[in-house]
């Protein structure tokens, strides 16, 4: 059974200020520029949530300008086909989430009860949001509190690893147990801008990406620090290279496991990711070939 550590008593209102006082210096001052902060709608905020999982910001906003270029709101994108929203997903990996985020769209547009994320004016009222988000496919816990952070300004409390790397940096810095997320929220709860939650998660973000790039990252002290595999010769890069294959021809499971059978990957590994491809939405068999759905 896990220790936690129980810092959050030990905290007093001078160091909790003083917390604030230095996160708010900094971003005035280093504050970054990102579409989504500019267009806070639910729709690019949700968009740009599931893009930024796994993958740095850096690398998610060129394609994000791409997307919504073809892809302007949630009807364009619940009409558009499989293979258009993989096209335009190409290149960010973990492929899940844009089926995600197509199937996200096509709830939207057809769901009355979720209209709140259209700006209607028949919208639930804001505490059934959380609810309704979690169901959504694609969205836990974490990705929820962030959309009603950014969409909607409402002070939910959630975590990722540049929130993790700020409150490690600043309240766990001689501790030498792994920090875990229960010890961490106590404390976002006591310090968190219940006025201006939106921009106050942006400070830190913007805050924790700064302190990750300096020496020693402070997220490494995490019990929830997970080292990213190399895409090389993952099963990812094996699912992209099928996905690749048949994005503009049919080909015949004999035709895929032939092209890509050389090591790393052999002939039953591939077999066994057609079909979970196919299970899975990105992929179907018209005829005797495999095209995308």
């Amino acid at each position: 059974m896990k220790k936690s550590v129980k810092i959050e008593k030990s905290v007093t209102k001078r160091s909790l200020s003083l917390f604030n006082k230095t996160l708010w210096s900094y971003y005035s001052s280093n504050k970054r520029s990102m579409p989504w902060r500019e267009i806070t709608t639910p729709y690019f905020i949700i968009v740009s949530e599931i893009m930024l999982q796994q993958t740095q910001v850096h690398r998610v906003i060129p394609k994000f300008n791409s997307f919504m270029a073809h892809f302007p709101d949630w009807s364009s994108l619940a009409k558009a086909s499989v293979k258009d929203v993989l096209q335009q997903w190409s290149g960010l990996g973990y492929n899940r989430r844009a089926l995600y985020l197509k199937r996200i769209a096509e709830i939207v547009v057809s769901d009355p009860e979720y209209l709140f994320l259209q700006f209607s004016n028949n919208a639930p009222a804001p505490a059934t949001y959380y609810e309704k988000l979690i169901d959504l496919p694609g969205i836990g816990p974490n990705t929820a509190g962030s959309i009603l952070a950014f969409a909607f300004n409402i002070p939910e409390l959630f975590i990722e690893t540049n929130i993790r790397s700020v409150f490690i940096h600043s309240f766990f810095a001689g501790v030498k147990k792994k920090i875990h997320d229960e010890d961490i929220f106590p404390l976002i709860g006591k310090t968190i801008d219940n006025a201006n939650p939106r921009e106050w998660y942006w400070a830190l973000m913007d805050y924790g990406s700064y302190l990750k790039s300096t020496s020693v990252n402070p997220s490494r002290k995490s019990a929830h620090h997970v080292k990213q595999k190399s895409f090389k010769g993952s099963n990812r890069e094996l699912r992209s290279k099928i996905l690749s294959l048949v994005m503009n021809k049919s080909l015949t499971q004999a035709r895929i496991v032939s092209e890509l059978s050389k090591p790393p990957f052999n002939s039953s590994q591939i077999e066994m990711n057609i079909e979970a491809l196919a299970k899975e939405g990105f992929i179907k068999k018209v005829g005797k070939g495999y095209e995308i759905a």
